[in-house]
């Protein structure tokens, strides 16, 4: 009888291990981040092509995940060449000083079936600020997809400096959008 239960434990245990999937290795060509804000009332929208991360994400066990990525501002995409070259100067990203942004997670929780809020903290153009990033995590193919929104404010992370501090031509706030594909 004392075979059996130690059986049956080894079985559940064994097929609980068997489930859980740590996802660790993000995906770049099957992720994006864009990023929208208005400009004289007008929306705008933008993508940032090269960016990479390091994840440490198991859906069982939210509370234990690890999330660190780094966007290269130059990959910034406007579709517009001379914006492009505009974004990359000292009064916006200053991509020589501060090639890349930052985002580096300090806790996780379940919040709902599948969606996550993650804490961390946000580095951009030198400027650090903590935030909350909802987040949705489904599971395709073997896969999983992470997926969530954040809006900052510019300001905060002087981005448009001088003539472009003020808010009425640009505005302050940035809807940060993600979908990171990541594999096991």
């Amino acid at each position: 009888m004392q075979k059996l239960a130690i059986a049956v434990a080894a079985a559940c245990l064994w097929a609980g291990a068997a489930q859980a999937v740590e996802y660790t290795q993000v995906q770049p060509k099957d992720s994006k981040i864009t990023f929208s804000y208005q400009q004289m009332g007008v929306d705008m929208q933008g993508v940032f092509k090269t960016f990479s991360g390091q994840l440490n994400f198991d859906p069982a066990a939210p509370m234990q995940a690890r999330a660190a990525l780094e966007v290269d501002l130059s990959s910034v995409d406007v579709d517009d060449d001379e914006a492009n070259d505009e974004l990359a100067t000292s009064t916006w990203f200053n991509t020589k000083a501060f090639p890349k942004a930052k985002f580096v997670s300090t806790s996780a929780r379940a919040v709902a079936s599948g969606q996550y809020e993650v804490s961390g903290l946000l580095t951009i153009k030198g400027k650090t600020q903590s935030v909350v990033v909802p987040t949705r995590f489904t599971e395709q193919g073997g896969k999983g997809v992470l997926e969530g929104q954040l809006t900052i404010q510019r300001g905060t992370f002087l981005i448009g400096e001088g003539a472009w501090k003020a808010f009425d031509i640009v505005a302050n706030d940035v809807v940060v959008n993600f979908r990171l594909a990541v594999a096991p």
